[in-house]
């Protein structure tokens, strides 16, 4: 089954570390 995440506000800040980290275990981010 396929990790997929949708995190809002993922250009900076909290939301792009936590979207670079859900990357980082094989999710994939949007």
């Amino acid at each position: 089954m396929t990790k997929v995440a949708l995190v809002t506000g993922s250009s900076s800040g909290i939301g792009l570390e936590t979207c670079l980290a859900l990357a980082r275990d094989g999710f994939h981010t949007f």
